[in-house]
């Protein structure tokens, strides 16, 4: 008795699980929370070092466009906090979408150019879509952004010298 008493619960726990998850709204699997980091480049090196600082109120944009034609399907913007961070949440499935994190605007005028190059912008490209193998169908974090100082600190040979690199910089 206690076995089918085991056994009963034990199915009604699973019955009641999966009667929860097929009544789930379809909008919970297509919310996606998007959260990154923006920083300034000071050595111009394209990643963080241990002089690189993170901006507050840098400006990103969330911009997703048709994969066949490029039309713009969705723009959304974001700023970032006094840690650099910056957070943003989309609604919709965009599976059929290319889309991407972009700088838009630094606070700092001393550090806010942007490096435009091709593989840069793959870095920042996201998957908005519940159907890409990925586990968690609700938080995307991005890779840090960086807007480039115009000249390198004085201090970047010593980073190098201590992270064991010779970078492709002018000093």
């Amino acid at each position: 008795m206690a076995k089918f008493f085991i056994l009963f619960l034990a199915s009604a726990l699973c019955f009641t699980t999966l009667i929860h998850f097929t009544a789930a709204d379809a909008d919970d699997f297509d919310k996606f929370h998007i959260k990154g980091s923006v920083y300034c480049d000071t050595c111009r090196v394209q990643f963080i070092t241990r002089l690189s600082k993170f901006l507050e109120g840098a400006k990103v944009k969330l911009e997703c466009k048709g994969r066949e034609n490029q039309t713009v399907t969705l723009t959304k913007e974001a700023v970032t906090d006094n840690a650099g961070n910056y957070q943003m949440e989309v609604m919709g499935d965009h599976e059929e979408e290319v889309c991407e994190i972009v700088l838009v605007q630094s606070p700092d005028a001393e550090c806010g150019e942007v490096n435009n190059q091709e593989f840069l912008r793959n870095a920042a490209r996201i998957s908005l879509t519940a159907n890409d193998g990925i586990v968690s169908n609700e938080t995307r974090t991005i890779n840090p952004l960086g807007f480039m100082r115009k000249t390198p600190l004085a201090e970047c040979p010593q980073a190098f010298k201590e992270l064991g690199i010779v970078p492709d910089v002018t000093f």
